[in-house]
């Protein structure tokens, strides 16, 4: 049964949630965590039944798209059963999408399923193009085996968005060999800031970051960039090269504040809601969900959750300081 959509205190309408169905990951990126990760022990995770439970309880409240991250969310044993749960509400119409973001690496073996669920859609991660600089970046991952997982999602009909993040002295040189290979190969591209999430350490965060306004300044010195009204659901902002016709995306959390059409929350695996990524308020639905086999509570729980939703974030790198920045890793939160 449908309930009264969720509305938080600043009048905007919460249709997205961001779903991490596991910590874990087969990578080791170098923003988003260390090398050595300490994970949740697997008994703290929430089962794929009551993931499948909160995620109902969000869809009859109005939640229309569903995003499945991580940690890498096609690691975790029987993820299929989750997704093939999920396809339900695309077939009553209450759920309007369901997609993931991925690293690549269980795409082969994975694509065909998705797609036969229901999944129209994904979102891979590539920084780099370069084989020696993918295995630094990434630690653990091979940059053969993630263009094999996007040729498979090709295969089964999945369109493919591509994310990168931007690093300073790092893939600055490949700003244009990623640009071309994605025209070439029909992916959409989204470029994102670095975040300050986890304790990588200050130094590095400022190392790292590349504002966008640079990146664009530079893609703009050999294509015509024209702006685009787009809105997918998510914080990016779009250009249409007119020399290809691709679209890039730019997700801008440090130089541009995307906050005041947020219209999502992040949903941890243990069942703690954040109801913003820049900040640390965090509610627990995991007691409701368990104390009752009614949703009442948990219920109760959400709405009370997404009115404490904050206006944004405070992320900024300004003045040669990393402020607002989060001590979980990105991981934690779902990508």
């Amino acid at each position: 049964m449908m309930q009264p959509p969720l509305i938080d205190p600043f009048a905007r309408a919460i249709s997205y949630l961001r779903i991490s169905v596991t910590d874990r990951c087969d990578f080791r990126c170098a923003y988003c965590m260390t090398e050595h990760m300490t994970f949740l022990p697997k008994a703290d995770l929430l089962t794929l039944e009551e993931l499948d439970r909160l995620c109902s309880a969000f869809i009859t409240m109005g939640v229309e798209k569903l995003r499945i991250t991580g940690g890498e969310p096609l690691v975790r044993k029987g993820i299929l059963t989750f997704f093939e749960a999920m396809a339900r509400h695309l077939q009553s119409g209450a759920l309007k999408e369901l997609t993931l973001t991925t690293n690549g690496s269980q795409l082969r073996k994975y694509a065909r399923d998705l797609a036969a669920v229901g999944v129209k859609r994904i979102n891979v991660s590539v920084d780099t193009l370069d084989d020696a600089k993918f295995a630094e970046i990434t630690r653990w991952g091979r940059l053969s085996q993630v263009l094999d997982g996007i040729a498979a999602a090709k295969e089964a009909g999945l369109q493919v968005k591509i994310n990168a993040v931007a690093l300073k002295g790092f893939n600055e040189s490949e700003l244009f060999r990623l640009t071309e290979w994605c025209a070439r190969d029909g992916h959409d591209l989204t470029f994102i800031e670095v975040m300050p999430m986890g304790d990588m350490g200050e130094a590095q965060r400022l190392d790292q970051y590349w504002p966008l306004k640079e990146l664009r300044a530079e893609l703009a010195t050999r294509f015509t960039l024209v702006d685009l009204p787009d809105r997918t659901g998510g914080p990016a902002r779009y250009v249409r090269l007119a020399e290809t016709g691709q679209r890039i995306g730019f997700i801008t959390p440090l130089t541009h504040n995307f906050c005041e059409s947020c219209n999502r929350v992040r949903l941890t695996c243990t069942g703690e809601l954040y109801m913003c990524l820049g900040q640390e308020d965090v509610a627990d639905l995991r007691a409701p969900l368990r104390a009752s086999a009614d949703d009442t509570a948990l219920h109760q729980a959400i709405r009370a959750a997404i009115a404490r939703k904050p206006k944004g974030h405070d992320f900024d790198y300004s003045r040669q300081a990393v402020k607002g920045q989060m001590t979980r890793h990105m991981s934690h939160t779902g990508g």
